[in-house]
Order: C-alpha cells, then sequence, then structure tokens
C-alpha cells in the first residue's frame, strides 16, 4: 500500500488532487491544509508527498526541506500556480521530482508522475527483497558465499555438525576461521549449551593451564578463590581453540591427556573433572608442517585432525567478494543509522580484482571506512582506499564510534605526513575543510598537533 501526503490550503483544490488519484489502486490518500500538521505525520512514513508551493502557514521550500530532512527518501511532487520557470529549474535542482503548474493539464502530468514513483517503488522493493533472498539462502549461520570452495565448506560444516568428532579449520586470518566453528556449534544437538572461545596466543604462557583447567584457591600468587576453567564452561558444549600452534610443548603434551582421558585436574588441585566438549581448533599455520619442523607434537596433531576444514582465501571466492561488501555496507549503515549508500561501478570493480590479503577482516574494515567517508548516497574509489590505514589487529571498528574512528584515521596521516593538512587531503582525495571537519566531531577545534 502507497500512502501519499496531499499538502494544499484550498481545500478545494487539494479534494480535486486526491479525486484524481481515486482509481490508483494500493493507494491511501492522507489530504491536510496545514504544513505544521502534515509534517507532524511524517512518522506514518508517506511513500509520496504532493505539495503546493505557496501556502499560508508555510512555505512550500521550507515545507520541502523538512521532509527531505526527515527521509531523502521520500519523493516530493510540487504543485504551484506559478509559471516561473526559474523557480521551477530551482526546485528540480534541489531534489522535487516534478514542479507542476495548475493548468489545464496538471491531472494528467500528476497521474503520470504519481505512476512511474510508484512502479519506481514497486521496483526497489521487488530489487530489495531479492537481495535478502539471495543473502539468506546463501548465508549459512552468518556465512555468507555462493562460490564454490565456499559451497564445499558449508557440505564439510552440515557434515561435521553431524557428529562430535573433533575439527581442526586451517586457513589464513581474517578468512572466517571462527563463523566456521559457530556454525558447527549452533547447527549441532549442543547449540543449547555454551559456545566457549579461547585465543591461545592471547593468554600469557604461565597463565594458559589455569585458563584452560581452572584453578584451586592459593594455587599460585594470585589465586583468592577456585575458578573453573574453560573445559568446564564448556561442559555440554563446544570448546574453541584459536591459534592452538601457539601452545609450547608443555602445553600440548597436558592437553593430549586431556583429551585421551576426558578429564582434567585444577591447577593446584587433586581430583578428576570428567569433561564433555566438543572440541575444534584453528589455525593460519599448516599443521603438517608444524610438525615435521618439530614445533608440534604428532601424537596431538592426529588427536586434533579428526575432520579438517580449509578455509579459502577471499580472492579465491569469486563474486562472493561483492556479495560480502555489499552485506557489510548494509550492516554497517544499518547499525550506525547512516544514509543509505551504494558502491560505485568503479568501487565494485576495485572489489572484484584487488587480491585482498587480509580477507574478509580487510574487506569488512575498507567498506565500513569508505560508508564514513562518502557522504553522498555513492562510494565512490576515492573514498574507497585500499591501504594500510587501519592495519589488521591496530583498530577493531566494532568497538568505537564512528566520530571516533574519524579521528583515528586522521590522526595517523596527520603523524605520517608531519601535520600537512594538505598531503593528508590528498592522500584521501578530500578537500581540506573536510579534514578539518572529521577532526571535530563535536564542534570542537580540530588538534591538528597530535
Amino acid at each position: 500500500m502507497f500512502k501519499v501526503f496531499i499538502l494544499d490550503d484550498d481545500e478545494m483544490f487539494g479534494k480535486l488532487v486526491e479525486y484524481s488519484l481515486r482509481y490508483e489502486p494500493e493507494l491511501e490518500v492522507h489530504r491536510y491544509l496545514s504544513g505544521k500538521k502534515m509534517l507532524a505525520d511524517l512518522h506514518k512514513k508517506p511513500s509520496i508527498v504532493i505539495l503546493d508551493y505557496s501556502l499560508s502557514d508555510m512555505n512550500g521550500m521550507d515545507v520541502f526541506k523538512q521532509v527531505n530532512a526527515f527521509s531523502n527518501e521520500i519523493p516530493v511532487i510540487m504543485l504551484s500556480g506559478q509559471s516561473n520557470v526559474e523557480i521551477a529549474i530551482n526546485m528540480l535542482r534541489k531534489g522535487v521530482r516534478d514542479y507542476i503548474i495548475k493548468s489545464e493539464e496538471w491531472e494528467n502530468r500528476l497521474l503520470v508522475t504519481v505512476r512511474a514513483l510508484m512502479k519506481t517503488a514497486a521496483l526497489k522493493t521487488e530489487v530489495e527483497e531479492l537481495k535478502e533472498a539471495l543473502e539468506e539462502k546463501y548465508q549459512f549461520q552468518h556465512i555468507i558465499g555462493v562460490s564454490e570452495p565456499m559451497q564445499k565448506v558449508f557440505s564439510l560444516i552440515k557434515k561435521a555438525a553431524q557428529t562430535n568428532i573433533t575439527i581442526c579449520i586451517s586457513g589464513a586470518s581474517g578468512t572466517g576461521k571462527e563463523l566456521v566453528a559457530r556454525a558447527v556449534h549452533f547447527n549441532s544437538t549442543r547449540k543449547k549449551k555454551a559456545l566457549v572461545s579461547v585465543n591461545m596466543g592471547a593468554i600469557p604462557k604461565d597463565l594458559i593451564e589455569s585458563e584452560l583447567f581452572g584453578h584451586e584457591k592459593g594455587s599460585f600468587t594470585g589465586a583468592l578463590a577456585r575458578r573453573m576453567g574453560k573445559f568446564e564452561e564448556a561442559t555440554g558444549g563446544t570448546l574453541f581453540l584459536d591459534e592452538i600452534t601457539e601452545l609450547d610443548f608443555s602445553m600440548q603434551v597436558k592437553l593430549l591427556r586431556v583429551l585421551q582421558e576426558q578429564e582434567i585436574t585444577r591447577v593446584g588441585g587433586t581430583g578428576r573433572i570428567p569433561i564433555d566438549a566438543r572440541i575444534i581448533v584453528a589455525t593460519n599455520k599448516l599443521l603438517e608442517e608444524e610438525v615435521s619442523k618439530g614445533r608440534f607434537r604428532e601424537d596431538l596433531y592426529y588427536r586434533l585432525y579428526g575432520f579438517p576444514i580449509n578455509m579459502p582465501l577471499l580472492k579465491e571466492r569469486g563474486d562472493d567478494c561483492l556479495l560480502l561488501a555489499n552485506h557489510f555496507l548494509r550492516e554497517f549503515i544499518k547499525s550506525n543509522k547512516l544514509e543509505k549508500k551504494e558502491l560505485s561501478p568503479d568501487v565494485i570493480r576495485i572489489i572484484m580484482s584487488y587480491g585482498w590479503p587480509g580477507n574478509v577482516r580487510e574487506l569488512k574494515a575498507v567498506v565500513e571506512r569508505s560508508a564514513i567517508l562518502a557522504e553522498g548516497k555513492e562510494i565512490g574509489k576515492e573514498h574507497f582506499i585500499v591501504s594500510n590505514i587501519i592495519q589488521q589487529g591496530e583498530i577493531e571498528l566494532d568497538n568505537y564510534t564512528l566520530d571516533e574512528i574519524k579521528v583515528f584515521m586522521i590522526k595517523r596521516l596527520l603523524k605520517r605526513y608531519n601535520n600537512d593538512i594538505e598531503k593528508v587531503a590528498d592522500h584521501l582525495q578530500i578537500g581540506r575543510s573536510t579534514v578539518y571537519r572529521l577532526m571535530k566531531p563535536e564542534g570542537e577545534p580540530a588538534d591538528t598537533q597530535n
């Protein structure tokens, strides 16, 4: 159902406009005499606004500006008794969809414009629905992919989820190994229990044993109370051990024993505690190579390598690159309440031709950054900066506000170019005034000395 707002302080003419639309299907018409009253009802989200240029309580242009400020997605048709070419051109330049003179032909002109807008809106809705259906079709627990390599991964996930076999996920950084672990867990019989994730590379070596197996009170300095380890937390669920090759030989031996005996002993304790957790490990290294070089125990390798899943590089995934980019763009715009934006043809070419050494993680960071830099409805190649401004791991976009990310980027470049605003602007391909504006998100003067 298309909702049409008609605003004209001439009640008789407003009724004529409403009457002219009487045979249009799926139209819900709301007629107003007051601009203020109509603006107060914008929350009802009209599909089209038809308004008179000359109103008694407001100027038609002012009404248009407020409608546009509320949502630039609402098309506005301006009706006027003034046959002024200059005004008409100005209105159209400002974004009014049509400027119609109240002459003998106004009704036919209005119907043509309304029908065209309805058709455009219907096509847009259809395209959005098809996009969502396509994305839903090829998503597997939030993993997006249509490529053959990813279809193979999906097939392996489905097979692995049906059993309790230990899984080893391998692949370069940023390929989505943790997402695969989540997909396996949430499609298994253990999905109602916890999925516990542990990054081996992020825990000091002298604390890993306590982290995994827990400790008793007083077992070491700082152990002020008994604490469960990750194996116990994952009881009945899944334990995901990321960067498994970061374990030293001593911990490899202890982990092997736990996997063989299916029980743990807390640090400082003597009692044996049975465990019931499905084990999934991940690595960005070749485990076979680590074994051959003597850095990883062969017996542990065989224990962990029960069901291997290898994640392809993003550059090997073909059309997935664009599918992912559009997904990240929509999600970022939605979560940050930004104006809707689209990727330009130039950006699409970059996405499909670039090698993406940082894989999906790099693509996500670049897309989110471009959404911030682009001020219009289209993201151009000048906004889509594939570089090392934000190094992998240096900044996690999800943890920062938009303003903080803007300041971070500008400060990084100011440092690189010794506070030369002009060089920063050239690098980002934006104006100097934009650099200053990005540096003062809350209206404060930009501090270019930090």
